[in-house]
């Protein structure tokens, strides 16, 4: 058999395809970690500057 006549097959497809199904929902994951992200309101910002650092 030449080894030119065959590929590398389902199994190497299966595994390529696994990676990407895990990959979206590895994505999926992480979108959702970022929105549970909350910033927190910088207080300095806000009062404008009441102690000589502002405008």
């Amino acid at each position: 058999m030449d080894y030119t006549t065959y590929g590398p097959g389902i199994l190497a497809f299966l595994i390529v395809a696994a990676i990407g199904v895990a990959l979206f929902f590895l994505l999926k994951s992480m979108n959702r970690q970022f929105g549970k992200i909350q910033v927190p309101d910088d207080e300095h910002a806000k009062r404008g500057g009441e102690n000589g650092h502002g405008a």
